[in-house]
């Protein structure tokens, strides 16, 4: 039977791709596409989820939440980085694909969605955040048990010792709302993190995707031409990088493949107010601990065997 998840994205070229990756993928069972405020405000998130799932025309469609109580861009960065984030993805969140969708005539609201799917199929969803965890601590506030029905939890955030890429100290998911990051990530429910020490290190580089999709006519395919060629730019002129990290890919790759990775038990806070360490995520290391470990921790990936599982969904010709 098909795994059923809900992804909750800020799209963002990276979050395109693994939602197109998993809406191919036959051993998943996307029930919910939710768009949350990140890289793009939350408007454009739920036009951007729309658009995604409109040109691939997936086998299923998954219901979809593209509005959401929180509407702010966090995609500008902090004063000390050297650029903004939100040019890897251009102004629209999608490089420079030049997409047309209609307004929904009754859109649903991304958290009051994750919450019904939930309580449809109570401890069968696994939850995949993409972006700022905005919209799940929205949904804990709805329903307070919102976490304790989920199968599982997996984020996409944080760094442990390679400091972050917004801030000296702070990964973006976490920067972008610190305080739902740390409301989230220390609640007491099954949860895995995966933070930018693991995700950054799965890499497409240009020569890997012009093999992947030469003479590839699917829907997939023919989106990863759209927007993976504004991405090889943009990282090349903003990171000095010939390649693009994969990071949502990896994440979607925990759920889907966890043979691929080796987790850890660990404690982990949020720093939610300090004037240079704002949204760092803070582990206890020490050789005793002092702290109640309260998530699992992504720690290595098989690097290739990610590249590998999109090249497998790729080329079944979707």
């Amino acid at each position: 039977m098909a795994q059923k998840i809900i992804i909750d994205t800020d799209p963002g070229i990276g979050d395109a791709l693994a939602v197109g990756v998993a809406l191919f993928d036959e051993e998943l069972d996307v029930v919910g596409l939710t768009a949350t405020a990140g890289r793009v405000t939350g408007k454009k998130a739920g036009r951007n989820l729309q658009a995604i799932v409109e040109f691939l025309d997936p086998p299923k469609l998954p219901r979809l939440g593209t509005t959401s109580a929180i509407g702010t861009s966090f995609g500008k960065s902090s004063e000390d980085a050297p650029f903004n984030l939100a040019q890897l993805d251009g102004e629209s969140g999608l490089g420079d694909w030049d997409f047309d969708v209609a307004d929904l005539h009754r859109p649903h609201d991304s958290a009051k969605l994750m919450v019904d799917l939930v309580r449809n199929h109570p401890h069968e969803i696994t939850l995949l955040t993409l972006g700022p965890l905005t919209n799940v601590e929205l949904a804990c506030e709805r329903a307070p048990d919102f976490l304790s029905l989920l199968r599982g939890l997996v984020c996409l955030g944080g760094a442990i010792k390679c400091g972050g890429d917004v801030t000296a100290a702070a990964e973006f998911n976490v920067y972008a709302n610190p305080e739902a990051a740390r409301t989230i990530l220390r609640y007491p429910a099954t949860k895995t993190l995966v933070p930018l020490d693991v995700s950054s290190s799965t890499v497409l580089t240009f020569e890997q995707f012009n093999r992947l999709v030469h003479k590839e006519t699917g829907r997939l395919s023919q989106l990863m031409q759209k927007l993976l060629p504004f991405a090889f730019r943009a990282h090349h002129e903003f990171l000095g990088e010939e390649g693009i990290r994969l990071h949502e890919l990896v994440a979607l790759c925990a759920i889907k493949s966890p043979r691929l990775f080796a987790s850890q038990s660990m404690a982990v806070d949020v720093e939610t107010s300090g004037e240079l360490t704002r949204g760092m995520t803070v582990f206890d290391l020490r050789g005793v601990r002092h702290w109640q470990t309260n998530i699992d921790v992504v720690r290595d990936v098989d690097a290739q065997g990610t590249l590998d599982y999109l090249a497998r969904i790729v080329q079944a010709r979707w």
